[in-house]
């Protein structure tokens, strides 16, 4: 059992982080002020410290420095707001292990404990096992129903066995981290790391050091050998996310370790060979970059030996309530309720609704609506307003639409009739999702 000291100012959010950390088995103390958490340090020794850098009293640099000043084998992570990275890189040159920009889900910060725990070879039992790890929501790729996703099915499972780098297009929030993650399992690296990076959210200063990790005493506050993002997907795959915001300073040094294969470590004069397998993510035009010169060329067809791109949610109209039912039964989960579905009048506003922030934004919209819902049923009062106001546009009217017409049992049975007894198809034809089929043969009393 991992011993951990929490100092969050903010006591809602520091309440639901203990208690997820207490789930987790980990013992747990919890101070909302840099004062308490000083004393507890004094007095007790803890595997991990989570602290806010910015704290009512004092500023959480004074906690890292008091951890370090005892000389225990004490793993510290600071958590900040965008607005205060610049602190979080001080953090990390005064020695602490890693920094997580709020607001973040609670798994990222066990990960990050998981992390600590390794670096200090710290007897404490890890706690999230790579079964788990590899399975969480998060990283479930959904498959649709829809000639797009057939499409992206394919090349997925083309490109999945092969070593080539992958390039992977489109807007944000249509799944691309979850489509690395696809390859990477369909891939003969599944059982080796999957390293996913977030290129927009490594400060300037630390992108050496992230990438490929540094020495002890390489610079004024490196108290530990570093491990980088390289040398941590050895034998498996590297995920760069939004791979347009590097600067060009780090595209050249990324462009040498990809074509040799070999990093050196920050203050270090020895290189490290690493097998690894590079996904890339963007929502730019990367063309567009290189012609500006805002993305150096040779780094661009080094990463695209095979590109993907993915669909907006509005080019997948079919795929819409699979997801959307994807999404209740994992908010479900979550949120200990058990809804079936969605009625009418939702159902019709998420198809007339373009959803501009995609799969993400649906997530979104109906794990707030299960939150909201009291009945059976997520009605149309649980949506968010905009979704609400979306309008249909001027298409021709589907001759098999359900919920325009009183006749909807003969329509069931004209359209399974059609379709030989396939409900897939029946369900296509009548504009519904599977789900919302079965549960209209089962509301009309219509067994196949």
């Amino acid at each position: 059992m991992a011993k951990i000291l929490l100092v969050e100012d903010d006591v809602a959010f520091c309440t639901m982080l203990k208690t997820f950390l207490l789930k987790k088995e980990c013992e747990v103390d919890a101070v909302y002020t840099a004062t308490e958490a000083l004393n507890l340090v004094g007095k007790n020794k803890y595997d991990v410290v989570i602290s806010d850098v910015r704290l009512p009293d004092k500023e959480g640099l004074e906690i890292l420095q008091a951890v370090n000043k005892k000389g225990e084998k004490t793993g510290v992570i600071m958590m900040t707001s965008y607005a205060e990275i610049s602190m979080a890189v001080n953090a990390i040159k005064e020695g602490a292990l890693d920094y997580i920009a709020k607001p973040f889900h609670p798994e990222v910060i066990m990960k990050a404990i998981n992390e600590a725990l390794k670096q200090e070879k710290s007897p404490a039992k890890p706690l999230i096992s790579k079964k788990a790890e590899k399975s969480t929501a998060s990283d479930t790729y959904i498959k649709g129903a829809s000639e797009a996703s057939a499409k992206l099915n394919n090349y997925i499972d083309l490109v999945a066995p092969t070593n080539m780098s992958v390039l992977i297009m489109g807007e944000s929030g249509t799944g691309k981290e979850q489509i690395a993650k696809s390859i990477h399992d369909k891939s003969k690296r599944s059982a080796a790391p999957f390293v996913a990076v977030d290129c927009g959210a490594i400060p300037r200063e630390l992108a050496s050091s992230e990438f490929f990790g540094h020495v002890k005493g390489s610079f004024t506050g490196a108290v530990n050998n570093k491990t980088g993002h390289f040398e941590a997907a050895n034998g498996g795959t590297l995920f760069l996310d939004e791979i347009g915001n590097l600067n060009y300073e780090l595209q050249v040094q990324l462009l040498r370790a990809l074509q040799e294969r070999r990093i050196k470590p920050v203050g270090s004069n020895e290189e490290i060979h690493v097998n690894i397998r590079v996904i890339a993510a963007t929502n730019e035009d990367l063309f567009e970059a290189v012609k500006k010169g805002e993305f150096r060329e040779d780094l661009y067809h080094r990463l695209n030996e095979f590109s993907i791109k993915v669909p907006a949610l509005k080019d997948r109209e079919e795929d819409l309530m699979v997801f959307a039912n994807y999404f209740l039964d994992s908010a479900n989960r979550e949120l200990e309720k058990d809804l079936t579905g969605f009625s009418e009048k939702t159902i019709a506003a998420f198809k007339a609704y373009h959803w501009p922030g995609n799969l993400r934004e649906l997530k979104n919209v109906v794990k707030r609506a299960v939150l909201l819902s009291e009945g059976e049923y997520i009605s149309s009062a649980c949506l968010p307003s905009e979704v609400l106001s979306a309008k249909h546009e001027n298409k021709p009217e589907e001759n098999y639409s359900l919920f325009k017409n009183k006749n909807e049992q003969e329509l069931i049975l004209d359209a399974l009739e059609k379709t030989h007894g396939n409900k897939s198809k029946a369900a296509r034809l009548l504009s519904i999702d599977r789900k919302t089929l079965y549960n209209k043969l089962k509301q009309y009393g219509i067994n196949l």
